[in-house]
């Protein structure tokens, strides 16, 4: 049997699920596997709709984790699907020693709808990879080797962002590490006005920890960092990786602040999930490092045809239907309904934050949250705890859920909290809970 024939071929879904369980066991991730399945994430994607997921079974969900934000425009957007197809039809991924086409004009939209004087791009494939290039583009813009970061962040696992990344699990086995990195409490005003210095090349935050617990960068903070960035005549990097693409309620998350950085890292949700790509955007201060070392950061693979093709019909999908604005409508009544969920369960829910349709849900211990992902799965919906911080839950749907959804989603947290809190299965019609039947105990002989 060929490879499109197994692959496309309507086969048991319970024979396959377990070759597939078997092939991730014996040649992927075995202690992944065991994860998955303990927390109840053990689906097996099949059909990818708007807001929904089907597993092999034919059971729907509401993908509540999106890959953190990847699939902004809905899974498999089917406009964006044909743009992919008719691409392939006439082009490959291009020379990266080419003029591409795709690249400049991407990189030319990318300097029209970020704000400031953000203006050159440099792409990749993936977020960490971006982070990459930030950090080398502010050291050698600046000459200084000194990058403040944030306790909680999360920038990757490759080598100039693993430091950054704020969790030792990620960096213990693989020192040593990269040198020149100091990280300070995010939030904290006092401890960044004391790390920065002449030594400063930039200060690399996110404007919303997304792995750090779903925490929102004050205001105050935010732009202390870009006046402490000015005075030290230090770069202002932005991780919007997780935030940008309207994922907060805005096109760019700091645009919520007024604040404009120098290097503004972007990927996850550029292309709606149907190819890789990311950016680093810069402004032409920080390009002049280049007029010098032109071809110092190069990647084979970033920015291709098919990439900048799709990314380009992806932002123009967002603009067209506006999914800042409704980013912002849904995540307000998402938001009000966890509220009032933290009123109903104050025993289970100690805060929820975010921005947008980027939520969390604090609880006040550590397992409660891969425990909610199981009884989430069974009231039709996939979430997942923040790996930075486990007692929070991230719920970052795709920007096109419409109002019934987002009280689907309600619904089914509710049920999970009594189910978790109080000992009963989920509420009644009446909106009472009801008690789990006991098995009576068997008397001894």
């Amino acid at each position: 049997m060929g490879l499109l024939e197994w692959w496309f071929e309507q086969r048991d879904p319970g024979l396959l699920r377990g070759e597939i369980e078997a092939a991730y066991r014996d040649y992927v991730h075995p202690f992944g596997l065991r994860m998955l399945k303990a927390a109840g994430l053990d689906i097996i994607e099949d059909r990818r709709e708007g807001p929904y997921v089907w597993d092999l079974s034919g059971e729907r969900f509401i993908d509540c984790v999106t890959g953190a934000g990847i699939f902004n425009v809905g899974r498999r957007n089917p406009e964006l699907a044909e743009v992919l197809k008719r691409a392939l039809d006439r082009f490959d991924l291009g020379g990266w020693i080419s003029l591409v086409r795709g690249r400049a004009e991407l990189a030319r939209k990318l300097a029209q709808i970020t704000p400031g004087r953000l203006q050159y791009s440099i792409f990749c494939c993936g977020g960490g990879e971006a982070v990459e290039v930030g950090i080398k583009l502010a050291r050698g813009h600046t000459g200084r080797s000194e990058i403040v970061c944030m306790e909680g962040g999360y920038h990757g696992v490759t080598g100039f962002a693993l430091p950054a990344t704020g969790r030792e699990v990620y960096s213990q086995p693989f020192g040593p590490l990269v040198p020149g990195y100091v990280r300070v409490p995010f939030n904290n005003v006092g401890a960044l006005e004391q790390a920065v210095n002449e030594r400063t090349a930039a200060v690399l935050l996110e404007p919303v920890q997304g792995e750090g617990g779903i925490r929102p960068a004050s205001k105050e903070f935010l732009h202390a960092a870009r006046r402490l960035c000015d005075e030290a005549g230090a770069l202002l990097i932005l991780d919007e990786v997780q935030t940008g693409f309207c994922r907060t309620g805005k096109f760019f998350c700091c645009e919520h602040y007024g604040v404009v950085p120098d290097i503004l890292i972007l990927a996850k949700g550029m292309s709606g999930g149907l190819y890789p790509i990311s950016a680093a955007v810069f402004t032409p201060e920080v390009a002049d490092f280049l007029v010098t070392h032109p071809f110092v950061i190069v990647n084979s693979f970033g920015g291709t045809t098919l990439a900048c093709i799709t990314a380009m019909a992806a932002i123009e999908y967002m603009e067209r239907e506006d999914l800042a604005g409704h980013a912002a409508r849904m995540g307000d009544l998402l938001l009000a309904g966890l509220s009032d969920l933290r009123g109903r369960h104050p025993d289970m829910i100690s805060e929820v934050r975010g921005k947008g349709l980027m939520l969390g849900i604090e609880f006040p211990e550590e397992s409660i949250g891969p425990r909610m992902s199981v009884e989430l799965r069974k009231r039709g919906v996939i979430a997942i705890y923040t790996f930075n911080n486990p007692r929070v839950m991230r719920l970052m749907p795709t920007l096109v859920i419409d109002e019934q959804v987002v009280n689907q989603v309600l619904e089914a947290l509710d049920g999970a909290l009594y189910a978790l809190g109080h000992g009963y299965s989920k509420p009644s019609a009446q909106g009472h809970p009801r008690r789990r039947p006991r098995r009576r105990p068997r008397r001894r002989s």
